[in-house]
């Protein structure tokens, strides 16, 4: 019945303590408290790579080691196999570690062989045809490098352009450019050796315990040590890894994101000419047509080694692991004597399972 008009709406009853008392006495009366975790060995593997990614391309490596090592015998664990492999790997990983420091930060360079060619060209140029010194026209090439790189950062981070278009444009510009200066001619090795030999350095050997090695292959190593610990152990590493992580999420935390982002262009273009040089001693000669595919060898490395594309996560020392599996299965390949086609489909169905486990590594986090 509802009240009549004028009169205040009566309150309902409030119930009585003793009602609060009867009804907590009858309720749950266990704490609350979280599930307990009870993963499998699937999960718990899941979690173990995904705190530490590097170890899937250490695994892959070692049972591809493994594998060819009972098919091929001695003739896969000699000291000539090892050295051509390290040889075969070089320049890839050395570039492989410029294209890591970009695909931490979510993007992706598809100038980095036309970056170290054109280094290499203009190394070659300024030291034979034009008689510089040589550490001058080294010094030049390795600007070069920087210059390219710069440009990139300054397209993506300022500009906002995709860094997929945007070094896809400058690989072509960059390539153009080297066969525009160098009018598509070959500086030969003799006349390198003759006027510049320095050029030829990283391709000079020597040999322990049996094997000989390069100092292009000394320079990989330094080189991934050297960015290993100032990606982990520096503001500016730290930096670059929450940049590919969350851009938003980094720059609201006071970091200054434009200005990190063009210096790892900056520093993926140096590191470009200095593979440049390297390729130098590789080969031999100045070749404006060398390093053709190195831009997607060094994409095929980054991923075989574990560094997503979303960014955020990755390291170099699994780059330089997945270029050694790559060197690893064309090595076995070759000497099992199968159809060099066998390797790029072995490439190719590494790079998909890579990808297929980031994929189902990333879920631990989602």
């Amino acid at each position: 019945m509802s009240d009549s008009p004028g009169t205040p709406p009566v309150a309902p009853a409030k119930p009585a303590a003793a009602d609060f008392e009867q009804a907590a006495a009858q309720g749950e009366s266990k704490v609350a408290a979280f599930d307990a975790s009870h993963r499998g060995g699937l999960a718990r593997l899941q979690h173990f790579l995904h705190a530490n990614p590097t170890m899937v391309p250490v695994l892959v490596l070692a049972v591809s080691i493994a594998v060819f090592g009972l098919m091929l015998g001695s003739r896969f664990f000699s000291p000539q196999t090892l050295n051509f492999i390290l040889q075969q790997v070089t320049i890839v990983a050395i570039i492989g570690v410029a294209q890591t420091l970009v695909i931490i930060t979510a993007g992706i360079d598809l100038s980095v062989g036309a970056i170290a060619v054109l280094s290499s060209v203009v190394m070659g140029q300024f030291a034979v045809n034009l008689g510089l010194p040589t550490p001058l026209a080294i010094a030049c090439g390795l600007a070069v490098g920087l210059c390219c790189g710069l440009i990139n950062g300054f397209l993506v981070a300022k500009l906002k352009l995709p860094p997929f278009i945007v070094t896809l444009g400058t690989w072509s510009i960059f390539l153009a450019a080297n066969f525009i200066y160098s009018a598509n001619e070959t500086i030969r090795a003799r006349d390198i050796s003759d006027a510049a030999p320095l050029l030829q350095f990283f391709g000079t050997t020597f040999r322990i315990a049996g094997a000989t090695f390069t100092y292009g292959a000394v320079l990989m190593v330094v080189l991934v040590i050297v960015v290993f610990y100032i990606l982990n152990n520096t503001a500016w590493g730290r930096h670059v890894y929450a940049l590919g992580d969350d851009a938003d999420a980094a720059r609201l935390s006071g970091i200054a994101t434009t200005r990190t982002l063009i210096s790892v262009y900056a520093v993926a273009g140096l590191i470009c000419g200095l593979a440049g040089w390297a390729l130098i001693g590789r080969i031999g000669s100045v070749s404006p047509t060398s390093g053709q595919e190195a831009n997607i060898q060094s994409i095929t490395a980054v991923v075989i080694g574990g560094t997503s594309l979303f960014g955020g996560r990755g390291s170099v020392f699994g780059t330089l692991i997945g270029a050694l599996i790559v060197g690893v299965f064309a090595m076995g390949l070759r000497i099992w004597g199968t159809d060099p086609q066998w390797t790029q489909l072995t490439v190719g169905a590494l790079i998909i399972l890579s990808v297929a486990a980031d994929q189902w590594i990333r879920k631990v986090s989602a």
